[in-house]
Order: C-alpha cells, then sequence, then structure tokens
C-alpha cells in the first residue's frame, strides 16, 4: 500500500499532462518549451540544490557504481546474445536496445523522492550521475555496430553527453558538497523554491510526450522490449545489488531506476543515429504506460522474492 500511495499520484500527474495533449491545452509550443524549460533549468537547479548539502558520505558510491557497470554490461551482454530472437534489423535492433536500458529521469527522480525521502532522491542523483553517461557511450556504440553511424554523428552525441545538463547539476551540486561550500545563507532557500517546480513540470512533460498513435499495432520488437525493461532487468539489477551489498535503500533505488520505462530522450537519439525512430515513439509510451502496472507489482514483490530464494 505505501508503495501504490508513493507511486500512483505520479502516475496520475503523467496522465494530466497526457490529458492536456488530447485538449491540447494551453496551446501553441507551450509544453515542448516548457520540458525545455525543466530540462536545462528546473532540473539542474533540483539537483544541485539537493546534492550540495547531502550526506553524500552515506552512500556507498564505489558499490552503487560497481553494481551499475555490472548491470549495464550484464543487459547488453543478454540484449546482443538474443538479436537472433528480437529482430534481424540492425534500426530496429537499436531502439529494442535503448528501451531495454535507458530509463525515464523525470519518473526515476519523483518516485525515489517519494518511496524513500531525501536519503532516496541523493542515492538517485548519485546513480544518475554515474549512470547517465555510462549508458549513452554503451548506446552510442551499439549504434556503430548496428547501423554503423559516421564518426562524427557519434561525435556529436558525445560532445552534448559532456554538456548534459543533468550530469552539469550533479557534478557541481557534489563539488558544492565536498568542497564544504554548500549552499550558503538564503541560496538555498532560493534554490529550493526553483526546484520544487522541477519535479511537476518534469512528470507534466512526460505525459503530454506520449504518443498514442505509435502504438496501435504492437511487434514483436515493442514486446521484447518492454520485457527486458520492466521485467527482467529487475531481476538482473536486484540479484547485482545483493552481490555487490548494497543497503536496502540502495537496492530499492537501484531496482527503480532498472524497472522504470525507457527515457522520451531515446526517440532523439534514435534520430540522430539512425534508429528506427517510429518503433522507438512505440517503446517508449508503451513502457511508460505499462509501468503504471508492473512497476508497484515489481517493487512490492521482486526483492523479498528473491531474498528467500537466495536465503
Amino acid at each position: 500500500m505505501l508503495i501504490l500511495d508513493a507511486l500512483v499520484p505520479v502516475f496520475m500527474v503523467i496522465m494530466v499532462g497526457t490529458l492536456f495533449h488530447f485538449v491540447r491545452f494551453p496551446g501553441g509550443d507551450f509544453w515542448p518549451l516548457v520540458e525545455r524549460f525543466t530540462y536545462f533549468f528546473l532540473f539542474p537547479a533540483m539537483l544541485v540544490s539537493k546534492m550540495a548539502n547531502a550526506k553524500i558520505d552515506q552512500v556507498a558510491v564505489d558499490k552503487i557504481a560497481l553494481a551499475i557497470i555490472l548491470l549495464l554490461v550484464a543487459m547488453t551482454t543478454l540484449v546482443v546474445v538474443l538479436k537472433p530472437l528480437l529482430t534481424k534489423s540492425g534500426p530496429a535492433f537499436t531502439s529494442i536496445y535503448q528501451g531495454g536500458l535507458r530509463f525515464n529521469t523525470y519518473v526515476v527522480l519523483a518516485a525515489a523522492e517519494a518511496l524513500y525521502g531525501e536519503s532516496g532522491l541523493t542515492t538517485a542523483a548519485v546513480a544518475m550521475a554515474i549512470m547517465i553517461p555510462l549508458i549513452n557511450v554503451f548506446c552510442v556504440c551499439i549504434f556503430a555496430v548496428y547501423v554503423g553511424q559516421s564518426g562524427s554523428g557519434i561525435l556529436a552525441t558525445l560532445k552534448a553527453l559532456v554538456k548534459n545538463p543533468l550530469i552539469v547539476g550533479c557534478v557541481v551540486g557534489m563539488l558544492l558538497n565536498v568542497t564544504g561550500i554548500g549552499l550558503p545563507g538564503w541560496s538555498a532557500a532560493a534554490f529550493s523554491i526553483v526546484s520544487n517546480a522541477a519535479l511537476p513540470l518534469g512528470l507534466l512533460a512526460v505525459g503530454f510526450a506520449l504518443n498514442l498513435s505509435a502504438i496501435k499495432e504492437a511487434s514483436w520488437p515493442l514486446i521484447s522490449s518492454s520485457l527486458l525493461k520492466l521485467m527482467v532487468m529487475p531481476v538482473v539489477a536486484t540479484l547485482i545489488g545483493y552481490y555487490v551489498g548494497l543497503s536496502e535503500i540502495e537496492i530499492g533505488v537501484l531496482l527503480l531506476f532498472a524497472a522504470m520505462p525507457t527515457a522520451t530522450s531515446s526517440y532523439i537519439l534514435a534520430r540522430q543515429l539512425g534508429g528506427h525512430a517510429p518503433l522507438m515513439a512505440a517503446i517508449t509510451t508503451a513502457q511508460t504506460l505499462l509501468a503504471m502496472i508492473t512497476l508497484p507489482i515489481v517493487l512490492q514483490l521482486l526483492p523479498n522474492t528473491l531474498l528467500r530464494l537466495l536465503g
């Protein structure tokens, strides 16, 4: 019940964004501009606000980094081995891969705070600072192998990764934290006011971006990618979390990343690097809708079930 109490409001806000899409409110380019404003300003401000004065020393950064690396390597290996069963198309495979490994940042941060409070949000921010660069490098390599994308396109993507505002926000927040500067005086309150707008606007933008028309016809690539992301990856993440020795909250946050629907930015990367963009749009929308059902079940049952089996 506690998990539902935390997650249902998150998905209700997403559905409000979808409703705004249907009624075209408030119209024009409002929501695309809101998403851009949230991505480049509100979310980095929130990450700086949370990280600058957070108790990072209470987070096992080394173990989390190891768990994330093992998780990405394990899932990449699994998806590549299964490719003959998933699709014969290189571009389609890149969409299956992105759908099977990437996560929606807005939803994961909202869920981490709702479920685990400030400590969960701090852990999620640390994990995100490690996971975003790694997963983008993995994705770029997959595109290079299976689409044969030109070096210039890959280089441009990697340059954009370095300037990723979410990574910049995490790094700035960590630097302010480890140097002891923090957010002195009234700056903490100012950052807090601004950052409070990040999650609700981000979730509304996620709902608005859902492309329901893209999933009119379910296909095996869409189904397989959703199974990998929403069912298989959470199991692998939980096993790795126990193996590495993460705390209960750290395992919970790692499981959140693994069980989250794929990122809306996957569609942009598919267009930039020659992937199957329509399939990517369908996977993103389908996973976001399916996650409303699978996420509470996975978070409720998976850790305890695996613990009993392993113990």
